[in-house]
């Protein structure tokens, strides 16, 4: 006779995707993903006995009579960091920094817990990755002591919560979650069931306590956030820090918040005394404002923030068949098509012309949004006629010539107007020639210009 109980035999299942296999493998035939294959019993099909039905020790609602009073935040005492977050930092929430190495998140860390222990709030900080004294040098270089900031260096998860109960903290950060290990788990740190179990301990005791959490995470070659995707799911908000470390521009993104957008973007320039914040980048990505050729201003979109961003191209006689195409801060491709589009729809011979391409600030431009104004000063750059003063262009080029509208039209508007720019170049040309062919007008010939477009 059958038996009625659920009998199950030994596979192993991928904690990413759920792909199973009946033997160990290294990694995962479908999300291609290492170490993510673990033993799991599988179901054999025979039917399992009824799941006994328990009563709830809350009753569920109307979601109508749900209080709908707004969480409150606690400010971090950085109002870039602050925006990202929604407002604030939410108590019990789990928030996952990610960034390159050496990028800053450590140093902007140690900001915030100085700033919220100095606002009265108790903060301990786990140091997974370094020690006492050097997590107090750079305190004392960022100017980051407090009395209230408590520091310490461990990789044992059980020693952490020790501190937890024994420091009882407002705010937790620990640096990084990759390198903390749970006895209660085989594998070594970093390992994914190792970081999804740290992770899980750690989110609980925030739920449970109340205590807003901050992560630190490490990322992989491509950029994503180091370890099983499921930690991205188990957090409240992801952030990333990114920056190039040529230059000390940084922004802070929110890819997931459930407190809040993610389209806020947090500006940050890195000096020799820490991280600090940058209300008003408008300035960062401008040239010195002499009128050269080869010079256009447009207003790019970094989440719903509006920068003012120049393009610089220069245009030189080619030496071989193959003239050079050289960009630095925008689409090479992009930048090819706009060419394409010049030499044909507004008659400007490039095809022996060797063309850089470059922003200023080190800021990149990925939206098509700045297709106008990359024209504009590769016009300016062919002519030698610098563009008229105090003129922003903002616009997709289509390959049939066309000025296309851009998302949030009206607010680059309005930005430019704030910083005085005169002229705006924009749908109002229907296509590349006619806007090309209104400069001359916008700007009258002076002596010594060359002839117009």
């Amino acid at each position: 006779m059958a038996s009625k109980r659920a009998a199950s035999t030994l596979a192993y299942r991928c904690t990413e995707c759920g792909w199973t296999s009946a033997k160990w493998v290294g990694r995962c035939g479908e999300c291609q993903q290492w170490g993510t294959v673990v033993e799991a019993a599988t179901s054999t099909g025979i039917a399992s006995p009824a799941v006994t039905p328990l009563a709830p020790s809350r009753s569920a609602r109307p979601i109508t009579e749900i209080d709908t009073r707004e969480t409150p935040r606690h400010t971090s005492g950085i109002g870039e960091f602050d925006r990202v977050l929604g407002g604030g930092i939410v108590p019990g929430a789990a928030i996952l920094l990610s960034g390159e190495p050496g990028v800053g998140k450590s140093t902007l860390l140690l900001e915030v817990a100085a700033r919220t222990a100095a606002a009265g709030g108790r903060v301990l900080y786990v140091s997974a990755e370094e020690s006492l004294a050097q997590v107090r040098l750079r305190a004392e270089r960022t100017g980051s002591l407090h009395d209230e900031l408590y520091l310490a260096a461990e990789t044992d998860l059980a020693t952490i919560l020790g501190h937890v109960d024994e420091t009882t903290p407002g705010l937790l950060i620990v640096d990084s979650v990759q390198t903390v290990s749970s006895g209660l788990i085989d594998g070594a740190a970093g390992h994914p069931s190792q970081v999804r179990e740290v992770a899980s301990t750690l989110i609980r005791v925030a739920k449970d306590r109340g205590l807003p959490v901050i992560l630190v995470g490490h990322v992989t070659k491509d950029g994503q956030v180091a370890g099983p995707r499921i930690l991205e799911h188990l957090v409240d908000v992801v952030c990333h820090f990114e920056g190039d470390r040529q230059t000390a521009l940084r922004f802070v993104r929110a890819l997931k918040n459930r407190f809040g957008a993610t389209d806020e973007v947090g500006c940050f320039e890195q000096t020799q005394h820490g991280i600090a914040e940058v209300p008003d980048p408008s300035a960062l990505f401008l040239g010195h404002g002499s009128r050269e050729p080869g010079t256009c201003v447009t207003i790019a979109l970094e989440g719903r923030r509006a920068l003012p961003v120049e393009v610089q191209a220069l245009t030189l006689p080619g030496s071989g068949p193959n003239p050079r195409r050289i960009v630095s801060g925008v689409d090479g491709a992009r930048v090819a098509m706009v060419l394409a589009v010049l030499e044909k729809r507004a008659g400007l011979r490039l095809s022996d012309q060797d063309v850089y391409v470059s922003t200023v600030g080190g800021v990149r431009l990925t939206e098509p949004a700045a297709d106008l104004a990359i024209a504009l000063a590769v016009a300016s750059a062919v002519s030698n006629r610098p563009n008229p003063a105090k003129l922003v262009a903002i616009g997709e080029l289509s390959l049939a010539g066309e000025v296309r509208a851009v998302t949030q039209h009206e607010q680059r508007r309005a930005e430019a107007t704030r910083l005085g720019y005169r002229t705006i170049v924009d749908t109002a040309s229907p296509d590349l020639r006619s806007a090309l062919r209104d400069l001359p007008r916008l700007h009258p010939v002076e002596r010594g210009d060359e002839p117009g477009f």
